[in-house]
């Protein structure tokens, strides 16, 4: 989790008088890790929930609402685009969206300017996920001239003078031997065309998502008025982030300046700092939490934590990003009101704890299958779509997130074997052979409250040179064996698995199993140069089979 640093001085300036010990113990109980305070200088955890804490004045905002000193929902006014940017086609292909503002009137003082510096760092890393889901760019307004256009260049037309660099550089020589440009290459890798910025004169800004321009992307304490972007794939994530660094820069006493986006089918203005509208249930906050809150104790708590509230609704800051629920609301009420306020008791229920069944059935799977030799692996139930569809050469109708917060995990699994070849993909460096297995949950579209069911299943994986339909059969053969398991194979054709090296399994009329070769087009997506034979088993069916 990222640390951010700040200045007691300017935090107190918003939140009032504190003792070293409340502030400690406030800033603890804010949903953050106080890590220490050493002179003027206070270290701070933020949790990834709260990218929208990641500055002196966004943490600043939220602490001075939470101690009292400022509370309720902070209102920024926006003046009416007189600039415009204009977004070409030709990004379609390579970064197609950006959310863009201009802020004047800022007095950036040294200080100010590590503050701008580190807030942009950890957005990258946290909110952008190392710039692969939005990159950002803060550049002098006196150095660049509208209208700015975002479009795609081809590699060879690019050259400017990148950031700290001695002279110009073409896009060629800025990936191969720039700092940055090294680091963030991979970002481009495969494309034919770069997303960068270009003002009415030409002059190229930046590079996105690798480096700013030396002569019109670096501010310096003579900056008064600058043009702020961030450019990406999913236009709501960049208008969220674009909200969270046009308010620090507003705390910071700058102007907001609101910029027309000329996209190639519709015209937006951005930034868009409205706050959005939840209705509040009441009831389901206070039985979750067990508390009997009433309307003013919401609306005082509600205010604590920087929204507005009234009638039963609250406003949720443009720069919250977290708040998809009432449980989410719940949380912050819970903060609000305070861990160290809420009673203990007893539960007046009394119960004896019991593993259940299946999950015995798994234990025993899980020993047979440790003594053959394999390492247990854990991923999460969250994965990228390609990986469970494409790499393993499957057309398959998975479940999509509504709202995923990463490219890299947008659905879920709907089967365990492309998380295990991920985890061989990461792991190519070690020595083979490699034999791995997986227990876990898997989904799939189906009758239920969420429209989703689910299954526990076991995945295993061989990877080496003698990996083979033997070999891995002979692991399925034992494990079935061992668990009183009379099982029928048959030939079948699977997409992921070699035409005549894969099995369907069945036990009864139930089909419960795949085991066979993976094909080598699979295992070539994945970057795997050893063979590698795998099954994949149906523990939930299996184990009612064997309850009868």
């Amino acid at each position: 989790m990222p640390t951010i640093t700040l200045s007691k001085k300017e935090l107190l300036k918003e939140a009032g008088k504190l003792s070293d010990e409340k502030l400690k113990d406030r800033i603890s109980m804010l949903g953050t890790d106080l890590e220490g305070i050493e002179g003027d200088r206070i270290n701070v955890e933020i949790f990834p929930n709260r990218p929208d804490l990641l500055s002196q004045q966004g943490f600043g905002r939220a602490f001075a609402a939470f101690v009292g000193a400022k509370p309720g929902l902070r209102t920024y006014d926006v003046k009416k685009p007189t600039q415009k940017v204009i977004i070409d086609r030709s990004v379609a292909s390579c970064r197609p969206f950006t959310a863009c503002a201009v802020v004047k009137k800022l007095k950036i003082t040294d200080e100010r300017l590590k503050e701008i510096i580190q807030l942009q760092e950890k957005l990258h890393v946290t909110f952008g996920r190392n710039r692969k889901r939005l990159a950002i760019g803060i550049y002098p307004c006196e150095r660049i001239a509208f209208p700015i256009t975002f479009k795609g260049m081809k590699p060879d037309e690019i050259t400017f003078r990148p950031l700290e660099a001695a002279g110009e550089m073409t896009a060629k020589r800025i990936l191969e031997q720039h700092p940055k440009g090294k680091e963030y290459a991979h970002l481009l890798a495969g494309l034919e065309r770069y997303a960068c910025f270009v003002d009415a004169k030409g002059d190229i800004l930046s590079l996105t998502p690798v480096i700013n321009s030396h002569l019109t992307g670096k501010i310096t304490e003579k900056t008064t008025e600058v043009f702020v972007e961030c450019s990406g794939f999913d236009l709501r994530v960049l208008q969220e982030c674009l909200a969270m660094i046009a308010t620090a820069l507003a705390e910071m006493g700058g102007e907001l300046q609101a910029l027309e986006l000329d996209y190639p089918d519709k015209k937006i203005i951005t930034p868009d700092l409205d706050p959005k509208k939840m209705a509040v249930d009441g009831a389901y906050i206070n039985r979750l939490l067990g508390l009997e809150l009433n309307q003013n104790e919401f609306k005082k708590l509600f205010e604590k934590m920087g929204y507005g509230y009234g009638k039963g609704t609250v406003l949720i800051p443009a720069y919250r990003t977290d708040i998809l629920h009432q449980a989410d609301l719940a949380e912050d009420i819970a903060i609000a009101y305070g861990y160290e306020n809420v009673e203990e008791a007893i539960p007046n229920v009394a119960t004896a704890g019991q593993e259940s069944p299946l999950a015995a059935f798994e234990a025993k799977v899980r020993n047979l299958l440790v003594g053959h030799g394999l390492l247990e692996c854990k991923n999460y139930n969250l994965i990228n779509e390609e990986a469970q569809t494409a790499k393993m050469l499957l057309n398959a109708d998975v479940v999509a997130l509504a709202s995923s917060v990463s490219e890299e995990y947008d659905t879920l699994r709907a089967w365990i074997l492309p998380s295990l070849m991920e985890t061989l993909q990461r792991n190519k460096r070690h020595e083979y052979p490699q034999r791995l297995f997986e227990i876990g949950r898997v989904f799939a579209k189906g009758e239920s409250e969420a429209g989703v069911k689910e299954k526990e299943r076991l995945a295993v994986a061989l990877c080496g040179e003698d990996a083979d339909y033997t070999a891995i059969r002979q692991i399925l053969d034992d494990l079935l064996a061992k668990l009183g398991v009379d099982a029928a194979y048959e030939e079948t054709i699977h997409a992921s698995f070699i035409p005549g090296r894969v099995a369907r399994v069945s036990v009864g009329k139930e089909e419960v199993a795949y085991v066979g070769e993976l094909h080598p087009r699979a295992l070539e997506s994945f970057g795997l140069t050893m063979p590698a034979a795998a099954f994949e088993l149906d523990l939930t069916t299996l184990f009612g089979l064997l309850r009868g």
